[in-house]
């Protein structure tokens, strides 16, 4: 399958973004309710430009009404998870694990073996169990990140 294809997984489709998804992921990024409190600085006037979408590997996942899910953002060099996000209201329905699953794909279509992601701290067990280890941890940059993170590496051979 070729990357700007659809892929479909039930009543869910992964697809290429497209610039004019770029006022509803930021929507998606700003909203969040896992960067409500001490987290909130990391996505204060954040954007999702449709600069961003035409230069990285940016999949949304769509239900049948077109209402966007969740979305990943894949830089390819070097090789980075750089944004993942799944709407508050559809968490726990496997959204994130699959687009996990397609990241795989994609990073296995691109020749690579692995993919470095800096998580937020309470993602971490997300990313653990769908295969990523814990190679580090990268250090908080104030004022936008306060907190130490963890870095891990996703391989694109499977996993969980």
């Amino acid at each position: 399958m070729r990357a700007s294809a659809t892929e479909r997984h039930g009543a869910v489709r992964i697809r290429r973004a497209v610039a004019r998804d770029a006022k509803r992921l930021t929507r998606l990024v700003t909203s969040s309710r896992a960067y409500e409190g001490p987290y909130a600085p990391m996505v204060a006037g954040y954007k999702v430009g449709p600069d961003y979408i035409e230069a990285h590997a940016v999949h949304v996942a769509v239900d049948d009404g077109g209402r966007l899910l969740g979305f990943y953002a894949l830089v390819l060099s070097p090789p980075e998870l750089d944004l993942m996000f799944v709407a508050d209201d559809a968490q726990g329905r496997g959204i994130g694990r699959l687009l996990i699953g397609h990241l795989r794909e994609e990073a296995r279509r691109a020749g690579l073996a692995a993919v470095r992601v800096v998580a937020h701290p309470p993602a971490e067990g997300f990313y653990r169990s769908v295969g990523a280890e814990r190679t580090g941890t990268v250090a908080a940059r104030p004022p936008a990140v306060m907190w130490d993170r963890p870095d891990l590496e996703l391989t694109t051979d499977g996993g969980p």
